[in-house]
């Protein structure tokens, strides 16, 4: 009986394995799902890869087979982990341990479910997958869009950094290219414990998949005279504000090259002023989604209203800024755009989306031109920094970048001889300014020769010696390296007569803007070869001056300023892949690619540094920062830099900087600047930058990299303002202040690559139960210790700060306690930040240093914020080497209970050549009943520590 229980039980399971096979079929690491084909390009077969409990790969194509797998973001050879398959229904489920994955036998939608049968993340109806063919100088492939279902209360956070101050994407989209001053990354983080990473490379959309259109393609129009057709144009001449011209406009498309010759031809642009005015009449009732592209001043005001007000951005580098408003069909709208041009070439335009379609309303959307197949990953995570994990399990671990790096960066448009930049660095060692590295801009080279890798003579008489001396003041270089290369010169050549240069420059005869127009071309970072050369250049060439860091600008790449697309698609390819079209996003990652293999290859032990102007998904694993771009100097775009860095930190990528001050400056503060030169006095303008420059000190100095750079007026401290004066105070403060947490700095670098950890944090990362950080967007965490709240408006001595829940808090400035889940108005005086302390933290604070490794922290003054139990696992390493690599660092685990109010101080772990084995901590207590102002060299309870566990107890 017993044996005839077990023949029915083996004959059941071959009879469910017999028909789940006829569903799908085994892979390795996976399974292949077969779909129904409908009409057209629907889809036919299904692929998930499990690559961890968490991690899930999912590809789907329309095709019989699929195409050979050849990811350019993820890394090779990921391990899989045991699942089992089995049929459900009508559904064929794939478990992991943490994990179960339900796949439509009908027409493959997707269900990620945990353990206990919620969902947390589903393809919408039908599998929410289309794909149109396509084909681009002879390469097939398909326009591709994948909609999941998103509740009500979902966020997203992440794709890059974006320059429109926006945070939480839901409900709202992006387009991902790359530009100067936008980075994309086709990675999103869910508060709903998951993230996905679309890997393509191709232009794409994130929350929906329409492009803009033309205004008269969605509206009727009337001038401003009532007549239909069009808006009306009135462009006033800038000298004494007569009527010059006036037009009907059946658009307001002025974005590139191309569209600004409809502008009136011969009409002098630059400080003119225009206005676009007359009517809209939309076609249907919903909201409508425009997109404004501006250079020079704009204001937009709509139905009346001001719902754009002024901005400003220099005339060859536009921004784009994006608004949205509810409209009734058939009802008229008064429209006007207030534009005033600062350049003789200058842009201008406004698009608009029609009301959302109706599946892709408030849904995750994501649309690409061009793939092969259509390919993302699912992470799950209990936190967002566990979804990190996963993303960088799949595109690689972050490295730790040299410690000099987590120090002070100054940088200009440009240091134009040997002598300014020596004598500059030589005046912060003069005026005890800490600083670490000193950046030599680009046009280093003789004017006709951009991409020789070589020194103008005339101005660097000896490059060497110009970096030994550099390193002599205790300090490092870094140095422009473009991936630019004029046809005159021998290495433009050298990758030409391989065919890795990008010929479409060439052939147009493109000139750039220096002297009297040069051409030439980018080369294709694409193909390995070219990576190899690039290196070799670069190594023969520049290499021996001892320079510590690469500065890799324009690697969009931006062959040609101001471009539309599809140009720019034939400027940057075909690549060595395939057409530009299906690669156009990662030609940064590429070309960081052949600096760091080259220099490991070269001297492996030797830390690479890179930063770089674009980037995208994998970038962290190449050593590679990222900086903003050529952001402006306004007040609004100090506040856009904290949404875009801390949406740039959560895609995974945990160094991000930026321009402090602002790269491209109003010609207000130009003047003024030169007035103050002659005459010594400050006028409103002088005022105003030197505040402006003081706030973005003040919020700079708490991101992951602390670099300032800009054009003139110079960024060097005593160049914003005198000694004395408290714009120069306040900046040398936090100067100061950012070396005194080298310890605690540092100890993040090496969290980014044990832990995956994220330095520059939005709220939501820390407190995700409070779900009034959702949508904060100008507040972060700075480590698991520091919340940063910038501040961003001119005179503004006070702001609003809202105290997550969960905790309560300490005023760094005054060590007065606050209770958490408040909103309160706060002192921000003109030399501070508002900056807050969680009860629990331990922050260790070194000694004065004018450099990162000028001395070892021997003593360290360890606050402890009472209140609740409290941890910090102090890091220590080499700072220049991959020793850390082999296991040669250390740490130290700090551990305050709050019941028994005991610091455990333990054994130290690891080790490393030249640690210090013995040192003092100077433990300073802070209560609610004991508030104590953050001060450097505090008295406290003094521990001679030498590496074994000790515990106090804390007064």
């Amino acid at each position: 009986m017993k044996r005839n229980k077990i023949c029915l039980s083996l004959i059941a399971a071959l009879l469910v394995t017999s028909c789940a096979s006829k569903y799908y079929e085994n892979t390795n690491g996976g399974i292949i799902v077969n779909i129904s084909p409908a009409k057209g390009a629907a889809l036919s077969k299904l692929r998930l890869q499990v690559l961890g409990d968490n991690l899930v790969h999912v590809s789907a194509t329309p095709d019989k087979v699929f195409v050979k797998d050849s990811s350019l973001i993820i890394v090779p050879n990921i391990g899989t982990v045991p699942f089992k398959v089995s049929k459900v229904k009508d559904s064929i489920k794939l478990a992991t341990k943490t994990l179960n994955v339900l796949i439509s036998s009908k027409d493959g939608g997707i269900k990620f479910k945990d353990k206990n049968g919620k969902i947390i993340l589903a393809e919408s109806s039908g599998g929410g997958k289309t794909f149109s063919p396509v084909e681009v100088q002879g390469t097939k492939g398909y326009t591709i869009r994948q909609i999941f279902e998103s509740p009500k209360d979902e966020a997203f956070y992440g794709l890059g950094q974006h320059q429109s101050d926006e945070f939480n994407y839901k409900d709202k989209s992006e387009e991902l290219f790359q530009y100067n001053t936008k980075v994309s990354v086709p990675f999103i983080v869910s508060n709903k414990n998951y993230g996905l990473l679309w890997d393509s490379y191709s232009l794409s959309r994130f929350g929906d998949s329409r492009p803009y259109e033309q205004l008269n393609a969605v509206f009727k129009l009337y001038d401003k005279n009532g007549e239909p057709g069009n808006l009306t144009g009135t462009y006033l001449t800038p000298d004494n504000g007569k009527i010059e011209l006036v037009r009907k406009e059946a658009s307001i498309f002025f974005e590139d090259v191309k569209s600004f010759k409809n502008l009136p031809a011969d009409f002098p642009l630059k400080n003119a002023s225009v206005t676009y005015q007359g009517d809209i009449e939309a076609p249907q009732n919903g909201e409508y989604k425009f997109t404004l592209y501006y250079s020079g001043y704009v204001k937009v005001y709509l139905n009346n209203q001001l719902v754009v007000p002024e901005r400003w951005r220099t005339a060859w580098n536009p921004n784009s800024y994006k608004f949205s408003m509810p409209l009734e069909a058939g009802k008229r709208v008064p429209v006007r755009i207030e534009w005033k041009p600062n350049g003789a070439t200058s842009y201008c335009g406004l698009r608009v989306r029609t009301p959302q379609l109706i599946e892709e309303k408030s849904n995750q959307v994501w649309w690409s031109e061009m793939n092969k197949k259509l390919d993302y990953y699912f992470i799950h995570g209990n936190s967002m920094d566990e979804i990190v994990k996963g993303y960088r399990t799949l595109t690689g671990k972050a490295q730790i970048m040299p410690k000099w790096a987590m120090g002070y960066w100054q940088s200009r448009e440009r240091y134009k001889t040997q002598g300014e930049i020596l004598s500059n660095f030589k005046q912060f060692r003069e005026r005890k300014i800490p600083i670490d590295n000193i950046v030599l801009d680009w046009n280093y080279w003789e004017e006709d020769a951009w991409g020789s890798h070589k020194f103008d003579p005339k101005r660097f008489e000896n490059p060497k010696a110009m970096v030994d001396s550099i390193h002599a003041m205790n300090g490092k270089m870094m140095i422009s390296v473009w991936p630019k290369f004029y046809k005159t010169t021998q290495h433009f050549k050298e990758f030409d007569q391989k065919g890795w240069m990008y010929q479409q420059a060439i052939k147009d005869n493109v000139r750039d803007w220096v002297g009297p127009g040069y051409v030439g071309s980018f080369y294709d970072a694409y193909s390995g070869g070219a990576r190899k050369l690039f290196w070799k250049q670069i190594y023969e060439n520049l290499y021996p001056t001892g320079v510590d860091a690469w500065w890799m600008d324009a690697s969009e790449p931006n062959v040609l300023d101001c471009t539309d697309m599809e140009y720019r698609k034939s400027l940057q390819g075909p690549t060595a892949l395939g057409p530009a079209t299906e690669y156009f996003n990662t030609y940064a990652l590429m070309n960081a690619e052949a600096i760091y293999d080259g220099q490991r290859n070269i001297e492996p032990n030797k830390r690479v540094f890179l930063l770089t102007r674009s980037g995208f998904a994998g970038l962290q694993r190449y050593s590679t920062a990222t900086w903003s771009g050529d952001i402006a100097t306004r007040w609004e775009d100090l506040k856009a830099q904290i949404s875009a860095g801390l949406n740039f930190a959560i895609s995974g990528i945990p160094y991000w900087t930026m321009d402090i001050g602002g790269f491209c400056v109003e010609d207000r503060y130009v003047d003024a600047q030169k007035e103050y030169d002659k005459n010594g006095k400050e006028n409103e303008d002088s005022k105003e930058w030197r505040e402006l420059n003081t706030r973005w000190h003040q919020f700079g100095v708490f991101a992951p990299l602390y670099r300032s750079h800009g054009q003139f007026p110079y960024r060097e401290p005593w160049n914003i303002a005198p000694e004395g004066h408290p714009a120069y105070e306040s900046i040398l403060f936090y100067d100061k202040l950012r070396y005194r947490l080298m310890p605690y700095i540092y100890t993040m670098a090496g969290m980014t690559h044990f832990d995956d950890y994220t330095i520059m944090r939005p709220l939501v990362m820390d407190f995700s139960n409070d779900k009034n950080v959702v949508n904060t967007t100008d507040q972060f965490m700075f480590g698991q210790n520091f919340m940063v709240c910038p501040v961003y408006k001119y005179g503004a001595r006070k702001r609003e700060v809202y105290f997550p829940a969960g905790t309560n808090w300490y005023d760094f400035n005054s060590g007065d306690y606050i209770k958490g889940g408040q909103t309160l108005a706060v002192e921000a005086p003109y030399g501070r930040i508002p900056l807050f302390i969680p009860q629990g933290a331990i922050i260790p604070v070194g000694p004065e240093i004018q450099y990162t490794d000028e001395k070892p922290a021997d003593t360290i003054v360890l606050y402890v914020y009472k209140g609740k139990n409290g941890s910090f696992n102090l890091y220590e390493d080499e700072g220049s080497n991959y020793n850390y690599e082999k296991g040669f660092h250390s740490s130290i685990a700090f551990n305050y209970n709050e019941a028994s109010g005991v610091l455990t101080i333990g054994e130290r772990k690891g080790e490393f050549k030249a640690m210090l084995k013995n040192r003092k901590f100077v433990i300073v207590a802070v209560s609610k009943e004991n508030p104590k102002a953050f001060l450097y060299d505090a008295k406290g309870q003094i521990v001679n520590y030498d590496g074994h566990l000790q515990t106090i107890r804390l007064k």
